[in-house]
């Protein structure tokens, strides 16, 4: 029996006034939609933040729970966290063994190809604060990312100086290891930046879609995570749904239908 979260293949616009969307809640888990711009936890580095994920969801199931894996402050989609730390530990062995499918939705500049594995191992990037005292002479980690072309358009915009036109491309991305920033830094190395990534982009794309469709995020998005449960070992896919600003772009492009997971 595989069990599948209630959003599944929705599509639906998941901006609301609740708090937090809990798209899977049972007795051991509970996984949300997590909404860009929203911190995993508390961190040195947005000193300024009030809102965390990890206490926004230990509010609405009156428990604590524990992160598991994570997702940057500007990626929104699927968070699961445990119940227990028994649980937690259980989970993050999947992850670490591989045995957790992650896929992504990306809008990147130009045409990708049909599909396509990247196999770029990635350096060690500091952080001044979270990464002080962490060793600065790591070797270069092993990361790959398998991408699928699912939809693309040219636009009469010259968004460059080169070209009179600008090519975007909707892609789903399978990342099968979870280094820091891999698939922005990939895409990147790829010279298919996502756009509205202000650390690893390009701005000159980033602030077309700012202007021309009022899309100040990063289109970047969690959209399913598939495992086996940790305790009844039955087949979990978990799927979150697009905010405005995402399905605002998918109704644009007439990429609605290409986008469902």
């Amino acid at each position: 029996m595989s069990i599948e979260s209630d959003t599944e293949n929705t599509g639906i616009d998941n901006d609301s006034a609740n708090p937090i969307e809990i798209i899977y809640e049972d007795e051991f888990l509970v996984a949300i939609n997590k909404e860009a711009g929203l911190l995993v936890h508390r961190s040195w580095l947005d000193k300024g933040e009030t809102r965390f994920a990890m206490q926004l969801t230990r509010d609405a199931v009156g428990c604590h729970v524990f992160p598991v894996h994570r997702l940057d402050k500007p990626t929104s989609g699927v968070l699961l966290f445990a119940k227990s730390p028994s649980v937690a530990r259980s989970l993050n062995e999947a992850f670490t063994d591989h045995q957790v499918t992650k896929q992504y939705l990306a809008v990147v500049r130009g045409y990708m190809t049909e599909q396509g594995t990247i196999d770029y191992a990635l350096s060690f990037k500091r952080d001044a604060i979270a990464d002080k005292l962490a060793d600065l002479d790591k070797p270069a980690q092993e990361a790959v990312t398998h991408w699928q072309s699912l939809a693309q358009i040219e636009l009469p915009f010259a968004v460059s100086k080169k070209h009179d036109t600008s090519r975007y491309s909707l892609v789903r991305l399978t990342p099968e290891t979870g280094r820091k920033h891999q698939l922005r830094r990939h895409m990147r190395h790829l010279f298919h930046h996502i756009v509205g990534d202000t650390s690893h982009g390009d701005g000159r794309h980033n602030r077309f879609f700012r202007t021309q469709y009022d899309c100040a995020r990063m289109l970047l998005h969690a959209q399913t995570l598939a495992l086996s449960h940790p305790v009844t070992a039955e087949p979990l896919r978990l799927t979150a749904g697009l905010d405005s600003q995402w399905l605002r772009i998918l109704e644009e492009f007439d990429w609605v239908e290409s986008a469902k997971g």
